[in-house]
């Protein structure tokens, strides 16, 4: 299976049903665990840094993260002026970058990701990625994430939702360098929605903490 989802912590009916709520989601979402893929092998690397939006917390001492040039990713997130949300987009941002990171090192235990995240999603994000490393392979290809949208919470929380297409993501396997672009893009696989949610640490860090998705959601559709 070629099409992957960002690890989804086990129980979420109510939390899942809060975020969407604030997000503007309705019944038709229901809790899912992601598709189990497989890990990673370094290659040529590019820095992944924060983008401008991460003001809030620039000052921050953050992990380095270097990906293979064969994964690429486009954030059509547009900036909305706060300077929490903004952080939250460039954190959310840092946090994907961070999972396919430890994939590529095949590290369950690797820092960057465990920089962005806490409780029950540092733990999902962790057994997600050891399913990576046991089936000795990884992603390559570009990930698009776009219809963003930000819901500020009280003492320092939020809730973030947002669209990931994985048409042009694959998994390649490490022993014979095999890229699986089986099923082809479509509709019900290729579209993910996403309802996260967050909390400010005392770094200004926004930390994923809970993360629900759907496969092939309307609300995602081209």
């Amino acid at each position: 299976m070629n099409r992957r989802t960002l690890p989804a912590a086990a129980a979420l009916v109510t939390a899942a049903a809060l975020l969407l709520t604030a997000c503007g989601g309705g019944d038709d979402n229901k809790s899912k665990k992601p598709d189990k893929i497989a890990g990673a092998d370094d290659g040529a690397s590019k820095s992944a840094s924060p983008s401008s939006g991460a003001s809030a917390s620039a000052g921050a001492d953050r992990p380095k993260i270097t990906l293979p040039k064969d994964i690429s990713y486009s954030f059509d997130w547009p900036k909305t002026g706060n300077s929490d949300e903004d952080a939250i987009l460039s954190d959310s941002e840092q946090f994907i970058k961070a999972k396919d990171f430890a994939i590529v090192k095949q590290d369950p235990l690797q820092e960057a990701y465990r920089f962005y995240t806490e409780g029950e999603e540092a733990a999902s994000t962790q057994e997600y990625i050891s399913e990576y490393v046991k089936a000795k392979a990884r992603v390559t290809g570009m990930d698009r994430f776009y219809n963003s949208k930000v819901t500020l919470g009280t003492k320092g929380t939020a809730s973030f939702s947002f669209c990931e297409d994985q048409s042009k993501a694959y998994d390649l396997y490490l022993k014979t360098k095999k890229v699986d672009k089986t099923p082809p893009a479509n509709k019900k696989d290729s579209y993910v929605l996403y309802n996260t949610a967050l909390r400010k640490n005392e770094k200004n860090i926004w930390l994923t903490t809970k993360l629900f998705s759907q496969r092939g959601s309307s609300k995602c559709q081209p």
